[in-house]
């Protein structure tokens, strides 16, 4: 008899049995599944958890932007889809998708090792960041996104006090709730640090306005050239509900060195304020950038625009610890700029009340104390001079709360980098919508908004093994020799190369999971397995105090075999074993999260 004829038969009347079967599950057999329920909406800890574990990039966004979601849209050539999807999460998609620091791709599984070892894949991980930008490179739609209310007017009024990332955010989604949202702005223009402290060259200022209009649609009013102070507060209190203080990082720190006060010693985000507004800050021909933050590495590649001949940019710790968007290094080398770490200022020298050079020492580095942190200690007797006419302090900055009350009152809320101190762009967006919920509770007494996880039946996801052995495709950049002040370096993917880059995706979104309640044990799910765990033989689940699945016990041999687990943290979706499955005992869900109106 034909194998294939027998397997069929089997495979009809398997599911004809299914249909008329009974749907209950027992108890026992429902801890075995990875979720707490098998269809619709789910929020016990272990549906969080499969999330947590499952999609570690979107685990890892601060926004938890639905990666796998918005990359599966762009591979279907969905750009409109894709866009629509991160302006939900993270308000600023083609704003991100140039400057964002891309917590989520070393999450990224695609670059954990799990392909198989024949393939000719590099294991590197999806090229997220900019994927998100090329779904707003390529959106048909070329008015403004404006999305839809949660909820109707509320008649609440509130205040946020800075116009920045996180202020902006905040907004928008009180806009979204339903609430009356005005903004304070000091300065000329909304955008905070998007548009006062990074380049134009690294962030065309038309992406960042046309995502603030976005904002505004949602009904946001925003008020620039209004600067609030300690008496303002009190003010704002008497005509509004609730205010949000979202003032950023705007205190500069200076290393109490000798010669700080020297003309030509200046801190760098001062020097980006200016260029970046327009005017043309002076620097020398030979400009020393001290740091190796965000403020730093814009110092020293927008000197080298204006003129500087010889710009050297010195770090005290190693590239490692670096906190900046990844690739920014390569690229200033490319732009003849010097770098140099493990050196430490200790004296700025000067003639005539203006700086001449910086000495240095040389440092070493300790063990990583319990935060992770490595410390650093100064090698006295390695000391050394860089000339310079220039010096440019990227030594990080700091909330000014001198304008603040003693005492804030319990309508007043704190967010974005003026709560947690300067962190990244994602970071600051996160929090401020973070605060924006809790405004809302404490307005409406109630929590009107919950996240949950959505099941759905799925028939296929898209993917093809030919897919993992694509490698990582590279941005595209200017030429350096038409590098300006306001040119964007990065160009962008095409159409094509941005569709091929999420393909690569493994689509964690998705779930295989084996129903051992059909499975008839024929082990050809095994024999095409392509990671060596991503389907093992269990004696049994271990499961934690909130029957969350925390690991399995791998049987031993045939007495303690008892069923068969996707391990989902090794599973690379590619459908193999559902393909051989005779039973159909393997089923194929999306879950993703999403948002409840309680």
């Amino acid at each position: 008899m034909d194998t294939n004829s027998f397997d069929e038969d089997y495979r009809k009347h398997r599911q004809a049995s299914l249909k008329s079967a009974p749907k209950r599950v027992s108890p026992e057999r429902a801890r075995q599944d990875v979720l707490s329920a098998r269809a619709g909406v789910a929020q016990k800890p272990k549906d969080f958890d499969w999330l947590q574990k499952s999609i570690p990039c979107q685990a890892a966004c601060p926004a938890q932007t639905d990666i796998p979601g918005y990359l599966a849209a762009i591979a279907n050539g969905d750009f409109d889809g894709a866009y629509r999807l991160n302006l939900r999460d993270n308000v600023f998609p083609a704003v991100l998708g140039r400057v964002c620091t891309r917590p989520c791709e070393p999450a990224c599984r695609h670059g954990q090792g799990y392909v198989p070892e024949t393939t000719d894949e590099k294991k590197e991980p999806v090229a997220i960041c900019f994927s998100k930008r090329s779904a707003a490179d390529f959106q048909q739609n070329t008015k403004p996104v404006v999305l839809e209310k949660y909820f109707p007017p509320t008649g609440k009024k509130i205040a946020v006090v800075g116009a920045g990332a996180a202020g902006l955010a905040a907004a928008r989604e009180l806009a979204l709730l339903g609430h009356n949202v005005t903004v304070f702005e000091k300065h000329r223009r909304p955008g905070g640090l998007m548009i006062l402290g990074i380049p134009h060259f690294r962030l065309p200022r038309e992406t960042v306005e046309r995502e603030i209009e976005q904002i505004r649609l949602c009904g946001v009013e925003i008020r620039c050239g209004v600067e609030v102070g300690r008496d303002g507060i009190a003010g704002l209190l008497t005509d509004f509900d609730a205010v949000i203080l979202a003032a950023g990082t705007t205190k500069v720190n200076l290393p109490g060195l000798p010669g700080t006060n020297l003309a030509g010693v200046r801190h760098g985000l001062q020097f980006l304020f200016e260029a970046n507004e327009g005017e043309t800050p002076r620097v020398g021909k030979n400009v020393v950038v001290i740091g190796g933050g965000f403020t730093a590495v814009d110092c020293a590649r927008t000197a080298r625009r204006l003129g500087a001949e010889n710009v050297r940019m010195v770090y005290r710790r190693s590239k490692d610890e670096m906190y900046i968007t990844p690739g920014e290094v390569e690229e200033m080398l490319h732009e003849e700029i010097v770098f140099e770490t493990h050196k430490s200022p200790v004296e700025f020298i000067g003639e005539n009340g203006r700086v001449t050079g910086v000495k240095f020492v040389k440092t070493e580095m300790s063990v990583p104390d319990s935060s992770g942190r490595k410390k650093f200690r100064e090698i006295f007797g390695t000391e050394e001079i860089i000339l310079c006419d220039t010096v440019l302090l990227g030594t990080g900055q700091t909330a000014d709360s001198s304008w603040l009350p003693a005492e804030l009152p319990k309508r007043v809320f704190i967010a974005g980098d003026f709560a947690t101190g300067a962190k990244s762009l994602i970071d600051a967006i996160a929090h401020g919508k973070a605060r924006a919920m809790e405004v809302d509770e404490f307005l409406m007494g109630r929590k009107r908004i919950a996240y949950a996880v959505q099941i759905e039946d799925a028939e296929e996801t898209g993917r093809a093994r030919e897919m993992d052995s694509i490698p990582r495709a590279q941005a595209p950049a200017l030429a350096f020799a038409k590098r300006g002040l306001k040119d964007e370096v990065e160009t962008g993917f095409d159409r094509n190369a941005a569709m091929t880059e999420a393909g690569r995706c493994y689509l964690c979104h998705f779930k295989y999971e084996i129903d051992n309640d059909l499975c008839i044990y024929c082990d050809r799910c095994l024999k095409v397995k392509p990671v060596e765990k991503c389907i093992v033989k269990v004696g049994s689940l271990i499961h934690d105090e909130q029957e969350r699945i925390a690991g399995y016990n791998e049987s031993k041999g045939s007495r303690d075999y008892n069923m068969l687990f996707i391990d989902q943290s090794q599973c690379i979706r590619c459908g193999a074993c559902r393909d051989v499955c005779p039973v159909d005992c393997i089923s194929l869900q999306k879950v993703s999260r999403c948002t409840l109106q309680l």
